[in-house]
């Protein structure tokens, strides 16, 4: 008789397979510089197109030869800043000390949350040791987040709710309070941020299937033709025991994809103005892009219209150079049906 062989089903990598929050992720962690600048940026997935690069990878076997390339399209408005956030580190985490926030609001930020009434104080704060102007600012503080939201009312997308989350910022903790009293209430342009040739990470919400049963969602094996009853079900739910219900171990049927999920170094190949990448016609399912755009080597998490967020490197990988590759051709035809 062959050898019975039941691997696990399903990976326990990503546990519990539960479905995001919100349409965009939270960052955890934020990679140290010493460079005083926004950690990361934030832009709508357009779609896809391709490429024709001259590969400088060194270690690459086509090294000095024109190839094909796959490219993600990110439209990137501007992001403003609402506020200022200062942290103190504590025995229990992170703790949230004082919040400056800025004078006017973009008028689409009463979308998302609830604006200060005019009048109130600029600051949250019980510490006012300096302060420029009406804003006051704490002394006793580790580190500096800004609060920002995205302009989604500059797109062609046709939805003006903004998204509102923290970034973090290089440098040390003077140097942060100077770069946020200098942004408080303006507007932050991808240039300003990143350059081409650098190493991203990708933090976004996947594309959702809805509800997908066992073979699909876990990848189990489909039973014998003859068997009774179902043939795309798991063959046996495990005997009878203590806990007086089916365990989570077990492959069922579920809820599939939406899932808050990370990529490591994504190669930034370009940041450029609309002009240089409109189709005829716009993109497919997606529209005229009017703002700043990068292009990211390869796929990237999420449909059409998802708010993909990017952020330095925290673990860059060295075969890549820190240089963007010449590009000879971009691809700007739609397709054929």
């Amino acid at each position: 008789m062959p050898q019975k062989r039941t691997p696990r089903k399903g990976s326990l990598q990503y546990w519990p397979r539960k479905r995001s929050k919100r349409s965009f992720v939270r960052v955890r962690t934020w990679a140290k510089t010493k460079e005083v600048k926004l950690l990361g940026f934030a832009g709508y997935k357009v779609g896809m197109t391709h490429l024709i690069i001259n590969d400088n990878k060194k270690t690459s076997t086509t090294k000095g030869m024109d190839i094909f390339c796959p490219v993600t399209i990110i439209e990137c408005p501007p992001l403003k800043t609402a506020s200022i956030k200062f942290y103190k580190n504590t025995i229990s985490g992170s703790k949230l000390v004082s919040e400056v926030l800025a004078e006017k609001f973009d008028k689409q930020l009463k979308r998302s949350i609830i604006l200060p009434k005019k009048g109130s104080k600029g600051a949250r704060t019980k510490d006012a040791a300096n302060s420029v102007g009406n804003k006051s600012f704490p002394s006793d503080f580790d580190y500096i987040t800004l609060l920002v939201h995205t302009m989604p009312s500059l797109t062609g997308l046709g939805k003006k709710k903004p998204e509102i989350f923290e970034m973090g910022i290089g440098g040390n903790k003077e140097d942060q309070l100077n770069y946020a009293k200098n942004k408080l209430g303006n507007e932050i342009n991808i240039s300003e941020v990143f350059k081409e040739g650098q190493q991203l990470e990708i933090h976004a919400v996947s594309k959702g299937k809805g509800v997908q049963g066992p073979v699909r969602r876990f990848g189990i094996s489909l039973k014998h033709h003859k068997t009774e009853k179902s043939r795309r079900n798991p063959g046996s739910l495990g005997g009878w025991i203590a806990q007086g219900h089916i365990m989570w171990r077990q492959a069922k049927a579920g809820k599939m994809g939406y899932h808050a999920r990370m990529e490591y170094n994504k190669w930034l190949l370009k940041i450029g103005n609309p002009n240089e990448i409109n189709k005829k016609g716009g993109f497919e399912n997606y529209g005229v892009v009017k703002n700043a755009y990068i292009l990211i080597k390869g796929s990237v998490i999420g449909p059409k219209k998802r708010l993909i967020r990017f952020n330095d490197s925290l673990r860059r990988d060295t075969t890549l150079p820190n240089e963007s590759p010449p590009m000879q051709y971009i691809n700007l035809e739609q397709k054929s049906r």
